[in-house]
Order: C-alpha cells, then sequence, then structure tokens
C-alpha cells in the first residue's frame, strides 16, 4: 500500500445507508489522512423530519446547510490541505440536492440563494466519489444500522436522492467525480473489495466523470 494518497482532498459521498462513512474511516486511518465526517446525529430535527417531512424539511436543511458549512469552513483552511491529505464523507453540494427533494419550490428558491452565497468560499475536492447502492440495497444496510429514526424510509425518497445527485453532477464541469458502483463490494468485511476500491480512488483521472460498473472485472471511463 503507498504511503500517500494520489488526491489531497478526497471526498466520499453516497446515498443513505451506501458505508460512505466507514469507507472515509478506513482510508484516513490507513493513509494517515485528516477525516471529516458529518454531525448528522446531533440534528434534533432529524427524527422530526422522518415523522413529519412537510413540516420540518425547511428548518433540517437550513440547520444542516448552517453546520455543514460552519465544519467545513473550520477543517478545510487553505494552509491545512497543503499539510495534510483530507478524507470527507460529505460535500456541501448534498445540502442542495436533499434540499430538491424535501422542499416545496418557494422554499428551495430561497434556499438556493442562502446556498450559492456560502458555496464559493469553500475549496472544492480534488477527487469526489460517489458510491452508487440500488434502492434496495441500501434498504438492507439501513436496517442491519438499526437507527431508529431511518427504518422507516421510504423507497421512492432513497431513489429521489439517487436522480438529485445524477442532476448534480450533470452540472458540474470542473470536477473530477468518480462514481463506483458497489452492490457487488462489501469493502467493510472484504479486504480485496477494500483494495479494490482504495485502488479504484488512487487512479489518475482527469476532470469529469468516470463510473464503474459490475464489481472488479470492469472499469467503464
Amino acid at each position: 500500500m503507498s504511503h500517500a494518497l494520489r488526491y489531497d482532498y478526497i471526498v466520499i459521498e453516497g446515498n443513505i445507508g451506501t458505508g460512505k462513512t466507514s469507507l472515509s474511516n478506513r482510508i484516513a486511518a490507513d493513509y494517515s489522512a485528516k477525516l471529516v465526517l458529518e454531525r448528522f446525529a446531533d440534528n434534533p430535527f432529524l427524527p422530526k423530519f422522518y415523522e413529519n417531512q412537510a413540516r420540518y424539511a425547511f428548518p433540517l436543511e437550513l440547520s444542516f446547510l448552517a453546520d455543514r458549512f460552519q465544519q467545513l469552513n473550520d477543517e478545510l483552511k487553505p494552509r491545512e490541505l497543503f499539510r495534510q491529505q483530507t478524507v470527507a464523507d460529505y460535500i456541501l453540494s448534498k445540502s442542495l440536492i436533499f434540499a430538491s427533494v424535501t422542499l416545496k419550490e418557494d422554499e428551495y428558491q430561497l434556499y438556493q440563494r442562502l446556498f450559492h452565497i456560502i458555496h464559493s468560499q469553500l475549496p472544492k475536492p480534488d477527487l469526489l466519489v460517489y458510491l452508487h447502492k440500488d434502492v434496495s440495497r441500501l434498504q438492507e444496510n439501513i436496517r442491519k444500522r438499526g437507527r431508529d429514526y431511518e427504518q422507516n424510509i421510504p423507497d421512492d425518497y432513497l431513489a429521489s436522492l439517487e436522480k438529485g445527485y445524477w442532476d448534480f453532477f450533470r452540472q458540474l464541469t470542473n470536477q473530477r467525480i468518480l462514481v463506483i458502483d458497489t452492490n457487488d463490494l462489501d469493502f467493510v468485511n472484504v479486504k480485496e473489495h477494500y483494495d479494490y476500491v482504495v485502488e479504484l480512488i488512487n487512479k489518475d483521472y482527469e476532470i469529469g466523470l468516470h463510473r464503474t460498473f459490475h464489481g472488479p472485472e470492469t472499469l467503464i471511463r
């Protein structure tokens, strides 16, 4: 294993239940990188949102946006990025993706204005990795980790988030994006699968969208 990652600032993203936090933890530990994890567990609106989305969507998304920006602004200071490689399990733009699914149109328009004011102040990742997993497998992972407030997440909500990510990727013209199909990968428990994912992340990518399909045998760019 190399002693350094190819990219200085890597973001591991994905839908709910893809294992992005587990993968970020392991990569950061193996490569002595700085780890930035989303602080979603402390958000008081999250359990309420899953019970009543219409009522709590706007305060939830605003609170996430404020907390994510504050954390990333503190953690990703330019001088720190030059000193130590960084792995994060979210990108600020996920706020816009989730808000596009959960908010009413007038709320979303206001939210977009606030988002774009603060988004330009943060550095962008050198590589954005998206872990794709089918909805049925996401639900299996959600059940396994057993967070009470997540157990009734509907399939169509997860499908809408997936579409939101893809719509977002299509709009990015100046970003390296790697999409890894993880349906047949267990990078948490199988070392060979984890090594394969790290190998993919450490490849040299040009600006643009790069995708993998059907496990370790095929890499399609």
